[in-house]
């Protein structure tokens, strides 16, 4: 009787993960209209759009570290792959190199990263902070040597104003329905990927090896394959990312995606995907990434330092891990004995 008089709000909360989600959307919200209410130019519909397409990333990178930081693994390699993908693309169409070709060479190439990566961690079993550490270094200096140390020229030398354009509007400068298709491009990515987490088979072994790794050993896991399956969402989450900040650029730069891999845990946790394995949804994820963005955009608006900028997100990151480490190990429920 109880289940079948179950509020939707109940039903929502009982979704794992959901209360972190919400909460950060809450404190989204809050955010945005005390920034709003300091500097009113952030409620403006431009500032909102350029917010959107800037988040755009971060979500993207979330995705990314989330599905990683969920089977309790991560993944440091993630800004190395974004310069990948960047200088790789953009060094090809420079040469001439058809753009749909250009970004599917740069997309194996990253894609190659993500599954050794997974081999790395899944299946011989290195720490994931020493497997992908190095993979980031090995990422980082492919991403010099493509173009011999230097930084591509623009896009358009090799494929022509036209062609050159239509990439950078595609990726980002273009709209649809009046809002960045930056944007749109994170909203399509992150739908496929939500999906695949919650309602597939994949999704669940992904949720058990975070939960106990060897008890999905003995439900029949494939730690290996699906652990793999992650740092491939991962590789081509920051795979698009690279496409971003070229075609924002117009060109290759060798330093794209610095410190991304950490944008990705910030965004990841502020919304509630434990480090710890075996928690977080990818709503939390995006109410993540756009607390992220919305703090940087009213920072600035308010004229904020970078150094307090990195100093409140830093205390925010290190405040949800705390908060999840508290939670679980059963503090709050704890009863002090008399």
């Amino acid at each position: 009787m109880n289940n079948t008089k179950q509020s939707p709000i109940k039903k929502l909360l009982a979704v794992k993960g959901m209360g972190a989600a919400l909460t950060a959307f809450v404190g989204l919200i809050i955010i945005y209209i005390a920034f709003g209410l300091i500097n009113s130019v952030v409620f403006s519909g431009n500032n909102i759009l350029n917010l959107l397409r800037s988040m755009s990333k971060y979500l993207l990178i979330g995705i990314a570290q989330s599905y990683v930081l969920i089977t309790g693994n991560i993944d440091l390699s993630i800004g190395s792959v974004v310069a990948m993908s960047a200088m790789i693309s953009a060094t090809l169409m420079t040469m001439g190199v058809n753009p749909l070709l250009a970004t599917l060479i740069a997309l194996i190439c990253c894609l190659v990263v993500g599954v050794v990566n997974g081999i790395l961690v899944g299946k011989f079993k290195l720490p994931p902070f020493i497997a992908t550490l190095g993979t980031m270094f090995v990422g980082r200096g492919i991403a010099y040597i493509v173009n011999n140390n230097r930084n591509t020229d623009a896009i358009a030398t090799g494929i022509g104003k036209e062609a050159g354009d239509s990439f950078q509007n595609f990726f980002y400068y273009g709209t649809t329905f009046g809002i960045y298709n930056t944007f749109w491009i994170a909203i399509v990515v992150f739908v496929i990927f939500f999906f695949l987490l919650s309602k597939t088979r994949t999704g669940r072994h992904i949720y058990a090896i975070g939960s106990n790794i060897d008890a999905a050993k003995l439900s029949g896991v494939n730690v290996v394959a699906t652990t793999t399956k992650t740092y491939l969402v991962s590789a081509a989450c920051s795979w698009v990312v690279g496409l971003i900040l070229c075609a924002q650029a117009g060109m290759g730069n060798m330093e794209a995606g610095n410190m991304y891999e950490m944008y990705g845990v910030a965004a990841g946790v502020i919304g509630g995907v434990s480090p710890l394995g075996g928690t977080g949804i990818l709503l939390g994820t995006l109410a993540g990434a756009a607390v992220w963005q919305t703090l940087e955009n009213g920072l600035n608006m308010i004229g904020a330092q970078v150094g307090i900028q990195r100093i409140v997100i830093g205390v925010i990151v290190v405040g949800a891990v705390l908060l999840e480490v508290v939670i679980r190990s059963g503090q709050f429920s704890k009863k002090k004995k008399g």
